[in-house]
């Protein structure tokens, strides 16, 4: 039986569908032999039944009845035929589609059968006349994706008009006019644009993880703020009467409430920033991968079919500011200020360095400035020159009054200017149309504005004393300060600059 076994063709052990040896072979009624399997598998996909090597039509399904010889026959063939020991497949390479258990690494891929073949059962194709018909190319996985659905060629180009792959017949017909180029020239395109990509998300994720650092930083100063406003009370408070105790507890829990306000502010924003971080991960985490593929089809399809990139906020626009209680506090206080006299001299020094530690450097705008006014060159002095300047007309200028903004305005949070007024006799000082008139020589003002408790303070920076405060304020457009020297007079009394100067903290 060996010695007949050997003297045949190997072909005649082979199943026409799968060209592997059979595997519990079935004979149809016109004599021909497949696996059971692969016969079972042909007619599931078929409308007719039909022998797939002779083509003739059965009326019913036949019977599938194993083939006892020609399955001994195939098994000792395959116990027989040594076949050359074949490195299985690794990782991205293209496995062989015939092999059974432990996949080998495909040899040749076949354009006709779509089927990627290892050298044993690529060996069909190097010896059977039809087989050798068929176009053979280097391994290629998912081939049926490769392959023009409407010409059954190879997608070799991409058409730059429609963003697909085409084959060759494809530039004839439905992309006859249409720009194309080789898959590899426009893989290298779209892996550049790749990069750039995947750049750009992780600065996004890098931008916001900052963000969350900062609106923590400032959660963080917020609570600072709450404890030393809590302190100060506490130290006004501890020898007073029940009531003033009772007054004690009001104020904490007020200034608590707006921490835990302006807590609940940042943690929501922190949600939304950490939400866009995990979506920006999962978009990192989606184009990746194809920053690592050599394949030019598998990466264009992919490219192509990514998804719009998640609709983020722009973070550059959002400003989470400190929490300010010095307005609450201030408030408090000036209803117990008689019987507090004593403790608010002990304040007033502390008052003044808190609520400087909320500087801004503002600069004087000159399309704002009346026409008698000059300003210097850095923007932080002016003066009144007498004489009304020849300007170009601007909607921004004042005409009448002898005002000047600043550049900067202010639409939330704190913010705290000194001017020198030494030598001026007569000036006008605050925000937006907010002024103040002092016949005190003052030598500088400092200006302390609580956007959101509706409160503008006024300090003599000098005498480190309080002058005036203006609660219960409601502001609803940007704030800009303002500086208005006044008329000099023909004798130059009040020509001395009003100054921006910068804020000095003393011990």
């Amino acid at each position: 039986m060996a010695s007949t076994i050997t003297s045949w063709s190997g072909e005649n052990f082979l199943c026409p569908i799968c060209l592997d040896v059979f595997s519990s072979p079935v004979t149809t009624p016109c004599g021909h032999n497949f696996c059971r399997t692969c016969i079972r598998k042909f007619w599931d996909e078929q409308v007719q039944f039909k022998c797939p090597v002779c083509n003739e039509l059965f009326d019913t399904r036949p019977d599938q009845r194993v083939n006892t010889l020609l399955s001994e026959l195939a098994a000792q063939f395959r116990t027989n035929v040594k076949v050359k020991e074949q490195p299985c497949v690794e990782q991205a390479e293209v496995p062989c589609d015939v092999c059974t258990g432990t996949q080998l690494k495909a040899l040749k891929s076949c354009l006709v059968c779509l089927i990627s073949y290892c050298q044993t059962h690529l060996e069909p194709h190097q010896r059977v006349a039809h087989l050798k018909k068929h176009r053979l190319v280097e391994p290629m996985d998912r081939l049926e994706d490769r392959m023009c659905r409407k010409h059954n060629q190879l997608l070799e180009l991409f058409c730059k008009t429609e963003q697909v792959c085409v084959c060759q017949f494809c530039t004839e017909t439905d992309h006859k006019f249409h720009p194309v180029v080789p898959l590899k020239k426009e893989y290298e395109v779209k892996m550049a644009q790749l990069g750039k990509m995947e750049s750009e998300v992780q600065q996004m994720i890098q931008e916001r993880q900052q963000k969350i650092t900062e609106i923590k930083d400032t959660v963080e100063l917020s609570k600072k703020e709450a404890d030393r406003d809590i302190a100060d009370g506490l130290q006004i408070l501890t020898a007073l009467t029940r009531h003033i105790e009772k007054w004690q507890d009001d104020f904490n829990q007020t200034v608590k409430e707006k921490l835990k306000s302006k807590e609940k502010q940042a943690g929501d924003l922190i949600k939304e920033l950490e939400q866009e971080i995990e979506d920006l991960t999962n978009r990192s985490l989606e184009v990746k991968p194809l920053s690592h593929t050599k394949d030019h089809l598998h990466f264009l399809q992919a490219f192509i079919s990514l998804k719009n990139p998640p609709p983020t906020r722009d973070w550059t626009t959002v400003e989470v500011r400190p929490q300010s209680f010095v307005g609450t506090l201030r408030r408090s206080l000036d209803q117990l200020e008689e019987t507090l006299n004593m403790e608010m001299e002990k304040l007033r020094d502390a008052k003044l360095k808190r609520v400087q530690q909320y500087e801004v450097d503002v600069t004087l705008d000159p399309d704002t400035a009346q026409t008698t006014l000059i300003l210097s060159e850095d923007g932080k002095q002016v003066h009144d020159g007498g004489v009304g300047k020849k300007l170009p007309g601007n909607p921004k200028r004042f005409t009448f009054h002898i005002f000047v903004l600043t550049k900067q305005s202010f639409s939330s949070g704190s913010f705290y200017f000194e001017v020198q007024v030494k030598e001026h006799t007569a000036w006008r000082l605050g925000v937006a149309s907010e002024s103040i008139n002092r016949k005190a020589e003052l030598q500088k003002v400092g200006v302390f504005v609580d956007y959101d408790e509706g409160v503008v303070s006024f300090y003599d920076v000098e005498a480190r004393v309080h002058i005036y405060s203006a609660t219960g304020c409601t502001f609803t457009e940007p704030l800009y300060p303002f500086l208005a020297p006044c008329f000099c007079g023909n004798h130059g009394i009040n020509s001395p600059p009003m100054i921006i100067s910068p804020v000095n903290q003393k011990d």
